[in-house]
């Protein structure tokens, strides 16, 4: 038997606050164990949990780890709207004019994640 992923975890100052914005992502729900102040938070989805860790540093440089998402009821950029309105910011916009490439965002304390093209949109160009 091969080993799954249970959990991507991801250090941050709060993990409640920054949970509850990557529920919102997810369309999913912070476990109900967990509770603002609390040293660690849980988000369960349809793939791979995100478990939030108190640290005490600040995110310094680079991830070298981090998500790519596809959106799966709505287009890469109607999804990238949909997550600055959130509270994510534009990081480096790689989207081309032909309708490839994807969009680099950050979370709220800076965690860089991708933003790629629906299935639908892959398929249109294949």
């Amino acid at each position: 038997m091969t080993s799954l992923v249970r959990h991507v975890t991801i250090d941050c100052a709060d993990p409640y606050a920054l949970a509850t914005f990557w529920a919102q992502v997810l369309d999913a729900k912070v476990s109900d164990d967990d509770q603002p102040g609390d040293e660690e938070a849980l988000v369960e989805s349809a793939g791979a949990g995100l478990l939030f860790i108190q640290v005490p540093e600040a995110k310094a440089g680079k991830n070298r780890v981090h998500l790519d998402l596809q959106p799966q009821d709505r287009t890469r950029d109607e999804e990238v709207e949909r997550l600055l309105g959130l509270g994510a910011v534009m990081f480096d916009d790689r989207r081309n004019p032909d309708g490839t490439g994807w969009a680099t965002l950050t979370d709220p304390e800076g965690n860089e994640f991708c933003v790629e093209r629906s299935a639908a949109e892959r398929a249109a160009t294949s």
